[in-house]
């Protein structure tokens, strides 16, 4: 498990974004002196201490030489990285998290291979016990050592625990390691297979870097920025929005932000300055109860929920009343007749933004395949699930969410899996750009974007995986949210990250709703492989099918054959 030091740290960082509850106060921990390690009736035990040793001057005393023997200098190295690296998050956040479903639902997961010490118990008494000394005991101690903000660290952590003894079962571990290494491994061959076809299908001839720079630069149209309160009287609901409007007197598409659970409507404000600067007008609401002033109220303790389930219906009908709110500007108000295309609308979101395009797509709520893949099996490492899954309290009702203004939308790491199901995405009939990021640990691509993109049957479609980007990757930093995020969790090259979004969304929105074919090339595999970078880099595949994704090899059939045995 050491190898998975980041994903792990990216999961945790990345349910706080979608879910915090408030503080309960933890008892004193007492402090563990030993690791027990067991696998079957085997056990061996590492002193705490011998850890700490090794972690401050690098010694290896006889009861870690056992272990370490079988590790490379590099793993080594990393080992000792892990046990006093620091953790930056604060007391507040950690407990925040820890009391959420979601953190639960870690934590869950976690207890069935961390315990105290404990032997001859009945079964009832011991299951219970177990819960006790794992789940409430690892809480326990992530709070406490938090609450040591330069000190807050995995050995610091080990010393919070609140017994002498921590138990560890290897053998859940090694089960649970299979099933996580499964799961990367199928995530893996499906990236491999999108990158390759991307470059198989790319044309030979090489695209000039001139023309690709200058659909990398801002345009030449000035714009004016207007912030605007809206009132949606039947919904009894008030949310800001800004407006970017090219400054001329002619007619402009229209391109809709939608921001993520947890950000606001500056998280994209580099976006829509840049399509306002390429004669669009762009018109960027803020979704209350599921921005960064709710995460901030969950912080503070003055909500009691991360979203209310209405949001699945909120947020695109948010969209709708804005688009309204234009409507009636450019057919009535002198300043701003005629310059709103109300019949050439593109929509672009992140994450919870993603699913609200997709609803104005034409996507469907899919209440039955909710029901199947609800609650949350505590094995299952997809997080976004825990935020589709609140859908399932909202009333069985006809939704009407799509809108057929909108011509064209781009869904960035968008949560789709179970809230809409394959038929209930199938039925978006309007160009579509789906962006995945390769190591996104809250919306994993392969649920999350990989599989649902073959359920599409629309023919204008683009599956852009975005290799080495995460959740966070093209989501500014708004001034609103003080959420810290290490670079492990958004990514290399930030800065490249939102360049390929302004790219993408320039691309989609003047092919598709501007009606600018030429701008269709940009969308093409030998166009996108050839903004190529190192460490962040794009793939585009028009056409994916499942028979391609899951050509299971027999290491695969092994890996499945071993985590179901009971």
């Amino acid at each position: 498990m050491v190898h998975r030091k980041s994903l792990w740290l990216n999961i945790a960082l990345g349910c706080f974004i979608t879910c915090a509850l408030p503080v309960v106060t933890p008892s004193r921990a007492v402090g563990a002196e030993r690791l027990k390690l067991s696998f079957g009736v085997v056990e061996r035990a590492i002193s705490v201490d011998s850890l700490e040793t090794y972690a401050t001057t690098g010694e290896v005393n006889d009861e870690l030489a056992a272990y370490f023997k079988y590790l490379s200098d590099s793993e080594l190295e990393e080992v000792r990285q892990v046990l006093v690296a620091p953790i930056p998050l604060g007391a507040v956040v950690v407990s925040q998290f820890l009391y959420s479903p979601i953190g639960e639902t870690l934590l869950e997961t976690l207890s069935q291979v961390i315990e105290s010490g404990f032997r001859n118990r009945g079964k009832a008494t011991q299951k219970k016990s177990r819960r006790s000394s794992g789940f409430y005991g690892i809480r326990s101690a992530l709070i406490l050592a938090a609450v040591e903000p330069k000190n807050f660290t995995l050995l610091n952590i080990l010393r919070k625990f609140p017994s002498k003894t921590i138990s560890i079962d290897l053998f859940r571990s090694l089960e649970i390691a299979l099933r996580l290494r499964n799961i990367v491994n199928r995530s893996k061959r499906a990236i491999k297979v999108i990158n390759e076809k991307s470059r198989e299908e790319a044309d030979t001839k090489v695209v000039s870097n001139s023309i690709l720079s200058d659909a990398l630069q801002p345009g030449n149209f000035t714009y004016t920025k207007k912030s605007v309160s809206l009132y949606d009287i039947s919904r009894n609901r008030t949310f800001p929005s800004d407006i970017y409007l090219p400054q001329t007197t002619n007619s402009h598409p229209v391109i809709v932000i939608s921001h993520g659970l947890g950000s606001d409507r500056t998280s994209f404000n580099y976006l829509a300055k840049f399509l306002a600067s390429h004669g669009f007008v762009v018109a960027v609401p803020e979704h209350p109860g599921s921005n960064a002033q709710q995460l901030q109220a969950l912080l503070g303790g003055i909500a009691d929920r991360v979203v209310d389930p209405k949001e699945f219906i909120n947020r695109p009908l948010d969209v709708k009343y804005l688009l309204n709110y234009l409507e009636r500007l450019s057919n009535s108000n002198p300043a701003y007749k005629g310059r709103f295309n109300m019949e050439q609308v593109g929509v672009i979101g992140q994450s919870f933004g993603g699913y609200t395009a997709l609803a104005l797509a034409g996507a469907q709520i899919n209440k039955a395949k909710l029901e199947k893949s609800c609650p949350v099996n505590r094995n299952n490492l997809n997080l976004s699930l825990l935020l589709q899954c609140l859908a399932l309290r909202l009333p069985q009702l006809d939704y009407k969410l799509s809108d057929p203004r909108v011509k064209a939308v781009v869904a960035i790491n968008p949560v789709v899996s179970s809230i809409y199901g394959q038929q209930g995405f199938s039925k978006i009939n309007i160009p579509v750009t789906i962006v995945a990021g390769a190591t996104d640990t809250v919306a994993p691509a392969y649920a999350e974007q990989i599989i649902p993109f073959t359920w599409l049957t629309n023919e204008n479609k683009y599956l852009v995986l975005m290799n080495g980007g995460t959740h966070f990757s093209t989501i500014a930093e708004s001034p609103e949210s003080s959420i810290p995020l290490p670079s492990s969790v958004v990514g290399p090259s930030p800065y490249l990250a939102r360049n390929y979004t302004e790219y993408l969304a320039l691309a989609m929105f003047k092919s598709y709703v501007a009606n600018n074919s030429n701008y269709r090339r940009y969308l093409s595999p030998d166009y996108i492989n050839s903004l190529r970078q190192d460490k962040l880099f794009l793939s585009v595949v028009k056409e994916l099918t499942i028979k391609q994704l899951r050509s299971f090899n027999r290491d695969d059939q092994i890996l499945n054959i071993a985590v179901s045995q009971p």
